[in-house]
């Protein structure tokens, strides 16, 4: 047995050495809430409690895990098996087991998953001859879900005329109808989802008397981690095991609470001190992880917030960096910059790439990061999400424009030949892929010469008329109209679930990567091949990925914030901090929802040891067409002393709004920076490479005026005489477009010809 009390901080200490009554430990992000929690159980122990009378809530299986590894460790015995040490469902259901039986189950009842449970709804969606694509299962899943959560069963469910209101709303007024019918088919087939083994055991407990009192007296000790996270059924649940003993600890941080989404309730920690007399209140601010000035910026943030417990994070680490303030043109050059930034501080300060992770508000994001790091073979990993082109939503509108671009694309062809559904079932496209094969003809040539059937002819009919615009229209304009046509876009558009607005945002970020692509010149500023073959060539190799990566492998990471939850790295830059985006749009319209976006930005920000980043774009594509952003109000929240802004402006493709003092475009800060690299032998090629960047970065062009300084071209009109820096002087022909997107015809003379220069990206200076 281990002197345990030893390796603890003073706030620490009493928290484990407090063993009857309510206790409440207020564990500030980093300070060592899990070696609290389990010394904690462990001091219980040793003072005589049995192991039996211990009942420990997680979240995870691994915290759960990890947990009873450490007690283990710290008693040195095997005592810590006897414990009830694991998630809410675990625990439950292993309690239901037992006790089925009194709510009219059979005890070795079957629970069914996500997945299985999706695939009953539809069954039943199908026998009450309803539409499966207008009531889809995940949505109705969804739904009955959160009832359950809110402890509501599917009689209650349609008697609230709230909820019936929202569901005529939504033009689904039978989702109680089908709740109902779900409910009385798991009850059939002795089944439980997993909603179920929460809503079961509160169920159990309220209604046999002699059950409640055996489990309140079996759990004479209940700790409970991430509190902040528990919704309305879990709240209760625990409510009534201790209503006995009162001996509940319970752990978390109201500052870290981002899961209303899934049920959970900020109130149940805000209110934990009104639920019980002569609660204890210990608060752990001593953070582990990250440097002062980090912690600075995560205290001045969630002051902002109105309903919290109020913390003061510190630390005996260094004061660390500034937190690095980054303003980007467009969101393809915020990838750019953060892949160069990682790039940079990897040779800088030996960092390795599991050092680094990158974190964004939602998934869709993750586009400029893939393609950024892929092109300077950077090894990254998506954490809780799919590489974005291995997306099911974006790898079917894709199916459609490689189709469309080359119609012996089989798999594409039969990938999409009946969706968004269309009639056209497996058998007959088995029957047409087998005709093919017979006949050495492909997949396209037999259905485009029709005998195939009706719907089968509609469609050859479809592709046929994307295929003519192939000569005229650009990438964006073809594939906006094929998404819009086929309704693929409208299907994920009706599916207003969680998942179904990721998978929305997820087709339009494809759309926007096309549009920005057609809007986009080179690097010179001139216009390029717009066309759908073009686009297609382009991403080739950005989708061609392996894998069967190691999952532990050295790389850096990518992750929603929510995923990045209980996570550290050395470095973080946390991205796409504009508004309506993070704070998300639909957050703005009640201080609650603001408040919990607030509290994800601090999440993200605690989730930094060492250095951090905070960027934006000026410019975003949204739904088609290119959106000016604000910066993110959060960001005026973090202290100006603590902020080095020396690179807002970078990214700018061509244009002059070059950090200060960076001339060598990878973020060297100067001449001595870069050139201290060659002391690294396996560096002095990119030394070289940065160099002769530098040169012909500052060398003037051919014709070039040598003080040549781009000039404002707002006012730019037909007859002005202006400067480029690699065509030299020429005359403005013509200027059209929009505001966003102008483009001006110039004749640069006989050694540059007419060129078209999109205005938003190139450099003139205006001679006349």
């Amino acid at each position: 047995m281990q002197n345990y009390f030893s390796g603890l901080n003073e706030q620490q200490a009493i928290a484990v050495a407090h063993i009857d009554g309510p206790l409440m430990i207020v564990a500030g992000a980093g300070s060592g809430k899990t070696k609290v929690l389990t010394t904690r159980i462990a001091h219980l122990m040793h003072q005589g409690v049995d192991p039996f009378n211990i009942l420990a809530l997680t979240f995870t299986n691994r915290a759960a895990a990890e947990m009873k590894e450490r007690v283990e460790h710290i008693l040195g015995n095997n005592e810590a098996r006897n414990l009830y040490i694991g998630t809410f469902h675990s625990i439950f259901a292993r309690i239901l087991r037992a006790e089925a039986h009194k709510l009219g189950y059979p005890n070795d009842f079957t629970i069914y998953d996500t997945d299985d449970a999706k695939s009953v709804i539809k069954s039943i969606i199908q026998e009450m001859n309803l539409d499966d694509k207008h009531y889809k299962p995940a949505f109705v899943y969804n739904r009955i879900s959160a009832a359950k959560n809110a402890l509501l069963n599917a009689a209650e469910y349609k008697l609230d005329k709230y909820i019936q209101q929202e569901d005529i709303r939504s033009s689904r007024p039978l989702i109680g109808d089908i709740f109902e019918a779900y409910a009385k088919k798991c009850f059939r087939n002795g089944a439980m989802d997993f909603d179920d083994l929460l809503f079961n055991m509160y169920l159990l407990l309220t209604n046999v008397p002699e059950t409640l009192a055996k489990y309140q007296h079996r759990f004479r000790y209940i700790l409970i981690d991430e509190y902040q996270d528990t919704n309305l059924a879990q709240y209760n649940i625990i409510k009534l095991l201790g209503a006995v003993y009162e001996n509940i600890c319970v752990v978390g941080d109201d500052a870290q609470s981002i899961y209303s989404f899934r049920g959970a309730t900020i109130q149940n920690i805000l209110n934990f001190q009104n639920d019980y007399r002569d609660v204890k209140i210990v608060k752990l601010e001593q953070n582990y992880r990250s440097t002062q000035t980090i912690l600075n910026v995560a205290n001045n943030i969630i002051g902002h917030n109105k309903n919290q417990i109020p913390k003061e994070l510190w630390t005996d680490n260094a004061e660390g960096e500034k937190i690095t303030l980054v303003r980007t043109m467009t969101d393809n050059d915020e990838g750019r910059f953060v892949a160069d930034a990682v790039k940079e501080h990897q040779m800088r300060y030996h960092y390795a790439n599991r050092d680094f992770a990158i974190l964004y508000r939602t998934n869709a994001q993750s586009r400029s990061f893939e393609e950024s790091l892929r092109r300077m073979n950077l090894p990254y990993k998506l954490v809780g999400g799919t590489s974005f082109y291995q997306r099911k939503e974006v790898k079917d509108l894709l199916a459609y424009l490689r189709l469309v671009v080359n119609s012996r694309d089989e798999e594409n062809l039969k990938r999409i030949i009946n969706y968004p559904a269309r009639g056209i079932g497996k058998t007959s496209v088995e029957r047409i892929g087998v005709l093919a094969s017979e006949t050495n003809r492909t997949f396209w040539e037999v259905i485009e010469q029709g005998g195939c059937g009706n719907k089968v002819d509609e469609f050859v009919m479809m592709v046929r008329s994307f295929r003519t615009m192939l000569e005229t229209k650009n990438a964006y304009d073809v594939a906006f109209h094929i998404g819009k046509s086929t309704g693929l876009v409208q299907e994920l558009y009706n599916d207003k679930s969680v998942e179904g607005l990721a998978r929305y945002e997820n087709i339009q970020e494809l759309l926007n990567s096309i549009k920005e692509f057609t809007e986009t010149p080179d690097e010179e500023g001139e216009l390029k091949d717009k066309s759908l073959g073009s686009y297609l060539q382009q991403i080739t190799l950005l989708t061609d990925v392996d894998n069967d990566k190691d999952a532990n492998a050295d790389a850096i990471k990518l992750m929603t914030v929510h995923a990045a939850k209980g996570l550290e790295f050395k470095c973080v830059f946390v991205v796409g901090m504009e508004e309506n985006l993070f704070p998300a749009s639909m957050a703005l319209f009640d201080r609650e929802g603001l408040e919990e976006e607030r509290r994800l930005f601090y999440v993200a920000v605690t989730r930094a040891k060492e250095r951090l980043w905070v960027t934006y774009s000026g410019s975003r594509y949204r739904f088609g067409s290119l959106v000016q952003n604000d910066p993110s109000r959060f960001i005026q929240e973090i202290p100006e002393s603590r902020l080095d802004k020396s690179f807002t402006g970078t990214g700018s493709r061509g244009g002059g709004n070059a950090p200060q003092g960076n001339i060598f475009g990878h973020g060297f800060q100067n001449k001595a920076d870069a050139q201290s690299l060659e002391k690294l032998p396996s560096l002095k090629k990119l030394a070289d490479k940065l160099a002769a960047s530098s040169a012909r970065t500052q060398a003037p062009a051919r014709n070039v005026s040598g003080d040549f300084s781009s000039d404002d071209t707002s006012n730019l009109a037909p007859g002005m005489q202006v400067e480029h820096q690699k065509f030299g002087k020429g005359k403005v022909v013509t200027v059209q477009g929009g505001a966003n997107n102008r483009i001006a015809e110039i004749d640069f003379g006989p050694a540059g010809g007419v060129k078209k220069i999109m205005l938003n990206y190139a450099r003139l200076k205006i001679i006349a």
